[in-house]
Order: C-alpha cells, then structure tokens, then sequence
C-alpha cells in the first residue's frame, strides 16, 4: 500500500498543523492546495488515504469525494472530511458523497491519528484480499479441472480451525483472528503450480519420476513468490501464515513428506491444517487423473492417514464435523460430474496412497 497521506486545505496555516501533526506520527505526509490539486496529487499514484477539508474554493470537500467515487485512482481511497460542521443532515450528506470518516474542527492531534490507522487497516484488508484473490486464481487457471476448489478448501479449512478451539491444545493458539487469517490466505497453497510446465500438471496418465519432481517443487516456488512481500512487510501476519501454507501442506505427521521431511508440531499447524481440507477436496472431486471419491471413501482414506499422513488432532475435528464437509461439498458442487461412489482410477496403477501423496501415480491439488 502507497503510504503517503495526503492533506488537502485552503487554509496554509491548517495545512501545515494536520502535516505537522501526521509526520510526528511517523507517516509521510503530501499536501495539495485545493481539490484540484488533491485530483492532481491522487493521479501520481503516492497515497490512497485523503484528508480533506469540507469548504474550498472551486471544488470542494463534498465535491472532491464525488470525483473520487467516480474516478480510477488504482485502488480504493479512504477519505477523510475535516469539517466545523456536526449536524446530522450534513454527515449525512458526507456519507451519501462517499467520505468514509470525519474529524471536527478544531482536531485533537491523538483522535487524528486514530482515525488514519483504522483508514490504513481498511487500505491494508483491502489489497489483502485482492492480493491473495489475484495470485489463488493464477494458480487455479492453470488447472480448469479444480473448479470451486478454492473456496472449498477455504470453508474446510476454516471449519477444522473452529472446531480445533474445543481441544485444549489449540485454545491459546487459534484465537478468532488466525480462524480469519486460514480462511483468507489457504486459497494461496498451490501458487506455486504457476512454475510447473503443463505437461506435467494436466497429465492424465502416471508421472515419470522426473515428472514427480517437477511436482514437489511447487510448495517452494509458491514460498519463494510470497518471500519477496514478507521482507517487505515483514509485520504482515497473513503473509507468514499464506508462507506457512504454501511451504508445507505437502508435508506429512510422519516425517515422510515435502519439501522438507518435516514431522509432527515441526510442521505449522496451519499447513497441517490445509493438507486434510486439501486432500479431502482432491478425493471428493474430479481431477484430470482420477473420478470423484464418495466422502466414505475419502473418510476411510483420511482415517487411515491418521498419524501418518495428517495430524491425529485434525483428523479427530474432521470426524466431528464430518457432516459440515458434506454441505461444503454439495454447496460448491462444480456440477459437471457426480460425486459418485469411489471409481477406478484414471490411471490403473495408482494406488490410493499415490492419488493423496503426489507420488507417480499422479498429484493432487
């Protein structure tokens, strides 16, 4: 997010005292005169957060939200009116033009800067979800088979950390924002599909174990495109778990998965929960290697993994809620096939272990 605010006013005098105020603050500050000049200031790209005055010549604070409303500035731009007006009705009128804060005057230095950190973690939520809708769907284009995975995982994901709070262990841990937080960045597990060469994702047939290896190299291209956003925003807490996800949920409880042979706690407890919603997502649909599963079918494989493939904790809450799967699944049903009762794989050499483990019988999502 562009991080310069910019402060419009007519008045030099108050221009300079909400500068002065937001620099000690520690933010960058640009100013314009007027609200053409504020147009000007907004085209160069440097900020999408505006604190305005109401009355200006020429073109004022009303008229200024309007143009914003209607404009293309690269983004959302949260605005702030400053105004000696309170009434209801004028509010109101801010409101209906499309200012999304306001701050009386004469302003109080410390109200000030509260309401321009609650319009910067609007800003930051904002390109939050375009950012991880934008880089989920490159990844799902690459693979037309997958429909509603996406938002599927999302849901399975979410429900397993809702139900996870009712084992002690993860009380502490998987607090209302971390259930937010696996909802919105485990769409970004399988970015890094976009590095592996097409004939090997659309493969319908047994991959070759150079192939395989083409495969397994895509939780580290996903983790490398995110490390780049980390170092830049390292206080980005959805970006560390969306890392977390993206590295590991190719892992296994036993040790025996990838990139990284992790085991048990080593592996992040988001990422082992992504790999159950994963896998029970590629079980229960049609992927351009295999038919749908029957959820028993998926069940009785899940189970068996059980302290091997998935952690025994997550397996137990899949159990429990078992039946909100189902309801997730007919939900986003892509409605091209039946999920019928388990077929004959595709390729007849797989195993059902190849089909959940990526290994040469074919990779999953």
């Amino acid at each position: 997010m562009n991080d310069a605010i910019l402060v419009v006013d007519d008045d030099p005098i108050v221009r300079q005292m909400i500068s002065s105020t937001l620099q000690q603050g520690g933010f960058d500050v640009i100013t314009a005169e007027d609200g053409r000049g504020a147009l000007d200031r907004l085209k160069e790209g440097r900020t999408r957060l505006v604190i305005s005055d109401w009355h200006m010549p020429e073109l004022n604070g009303i008229d200024l939200c309007c143009q914003i409303r209607g404009g293309d500035f690269g983004g959302y731009v949260y605005l702030i009116l400053l105004t000696s007006m309170d009434s209801v009705d004028q509010r109101v009128e801010g409101l209906v033009a499309g200012a999304d804060d306001f701050v009386s005057k004469p302003f109080h230095p410390s109200e000030l800067i509260a309401r321009v950190n609650v319009g910067r973690r609007v800003l930051q939520l904002e390109t939050r979800e375009a950012l991880i809708f934008s880089l989920a769907k490159l990844a799902e284009s690459r693979d037309p088979e997958t429909g509603h995975h996406i938002e599927r995982v999302q849901c399975y994901s979410r429900c397993l950390a809702e139900q996870l709070t009712r084992n002690p262990r993860f009380a502490e841990t998987i607090t209302p924002q971390y259930i937010q937080l696996i909802y919105q960045t485990s769409p970004l597990h399988d970015i890094g599909k976009v590095g592996v060469p097409d004939a090997v994702l659309l493969k319908p047939g047994k991959l070759t174990d150079e192939e395989f290896l083409a495969i397994k190299e895509h939780p580290r291209i996903g983790a490398e495109t995110l490390r780049g956003a980390i170092q830049r925003s390292p206080e980005a807490s959805f970006l560390k778990m969306a890392y977390d996800i993206t590295l590991s949920h190719h892992e296994k409880f036993d040790g025996s998965g990838y990139p990284d042979g992790l085991a048990g706690d080593q592996i992040p407890l988001s990422a082992r929960i992504v790999a159950l919603a994963d896998v029970y997502d590629a079980l229960t649909t049609n992927r351009v290697y295999k038919d749908a599963y029957s959820h028993e079918k998926a069940e009785a494989i899940i189970v068996d993994g059980r302290g091997r493939h998935f952690d025994p904790d997550v397996v137990d809450a899949f159990l429990q809620i078992k039946t909100t799967f189902m309801a997730i699944r007919n939900r986003f049903d892509d409605s091209r096939h039946d999920a019928s009762p388990p077929p004959i794989p595709l390729n007849s050499n797989a195993s059902e272990n190849n089909l959940i483990t990526g290994a040469p019988g074919h990779a999953v999502s």
